[in-house]
């Protein structure tokens, strides 16, 4: 495992660790998150009062809600004025017009809709259903407002800004994920996935290598960071558990230049858009 800094024997996982087992461990006791709040002090605070320690490869997969709250990505809806778009998709997918016209301002393309759903194109890249606004786990704010909250202006950028941090802190190699919960084709059921990544590879392109019989893959590719993000959403879960951060270790991973849009399918290689 690569690094670029001295690493004491207490900080490298040995190898029979890092070929048989993957560790979850949840940063519990967070404090909400308000707008302009410095995720990196609150983070690092919770690590070190819980005596958390921090290795050389480490990943922190952060909720994507915590990033949106601390950037402020609020919109109320009450000072929203739906456009005819709005009001006539709302008709037929049977949600607040005011809610659709902030889905339609967050996205590039409507991808199919039908009464209860709506599936966009996100401003981003990602496609997924009303393009990630959410009223869930919003604490009131005491004014009446009915507030909705938005996916980070972007998420990559964020990463590296929070890696960065850690790294400067902790005096080691450190990667991190925003992740987020979406519904995916063919399947019942949501399942997270990475928005932004900063660090580890996003894919993992496999093709070249051999399997187990020695025959060449052709096509593999693997959705690296995904796979780290829906791991951690077991120990975050979706309801009221209150653990936003899941600091992931004893995972091998080279360092990349890579970031969360490299998960992104282009829409002509989709053969369902």
């Amino acid at each position: 495992m690569a690094s670029t800094f001295p690493l004491s024997s207490e900080q490298v996982p040995t190898e029979d660790v890092l070929q048989n087992s993957l560790s979850l461990i949840g940063l519990s006791d967070m404090p909400l998150i308000m707008p302009g709040d410095d995720l990196v002090s609150v983070i690092i605070d919770r690590i070190e009062q819980s005596a958390t320690k921090v290795f050389e490869g480490d990943i922190f997969v952060i909720a994507q809600k915590i990033i949106s709250k601390a950037e402020n990505c609020y919109v109320d809806l009450r000072t929203i004025t739906p456009s005819s778009k709005a009001l006539e998709l709302a008709e037929i997918v049977e949600k607040d017009p005011c809610l659709v016209e902030v889905i339609l301002s967050e996205s590039s393309d409507v991808v199919a809709y039908r009464q209860g759903v709506l599936i966009v194109t996100h401003r981003n890249g990602y496609v997924m259903a009303n393009a990630g606004v959410d009223a869930s786990n919003l604490e009131p704010d005491g004014d009446g407002s009915e507030r909705v909250l938005l996916l980070p202006l972007d998420a990559d950028a964020s990463c590296a800004h929070l890696r960065q941090a850690f790294e400067n802190h902790f005096g080691c190699r450190i990667g991190v994920i925003i992740n987020d919960s979406v519904g995916r084709p063919w399947r019942n059921g949501s399942v997270s996935l990475a928005l932004g990544v900063s660090g580890p590879p996003a894919v993992w392109d496999r093709i070249g290598q051999q399997d187990l019989y020695g025959r060449e893959l052709q096509v593999t590719q693997i959705g690296f960071a995904d796979q780290i993000a829906a791991a951690a959403a077991l120990v975050m879960g979706e309801g009221a558990e209150g653990i936003p951060v899941v600091k992931v270790g004893n995972l091998a991973w080279e360092t990349s230049t890579t970031n969360g849009r490299q998960l992104l399918r282009d829409k002509k290689q989709d053969l369902f858009r």
